[in-house]
């Protein structure tokens, strides 16, 4: 098991990276896994965003952007 800990063979020690999502409806922002999201753009049509169920409202949630839409 000492090895185990060293080399980290399973990527247990990796740091998850997190995306901000807001919340449509309500307006929250919610933190979602990186690859929680990556596994939604199987699906997907090429321009289509990843969307969720809001955690605090039921409503929609997407992908926040630090840069608005022109």
């Amino acid at each position: 098991m000492e090895s185990l800990d060293k080399d980290d063979p399973f990527g247990l020690n990796e740091e998850i990276k997190m995306l901000i999502f807001k919340c449509i409806d309500c307006g929250e922002e919610d933190e979602v896994p990186e690859y929680v999201v990556e596994e939604f753009h199987f699906d997907l049509e090429e321009n289509e965003e990843v969307e969720v169920v809001c955690p605090f409202c039921n409503g929609t949630i997407c992908r926040a952007r630090n840069i608005p839409s022109e």
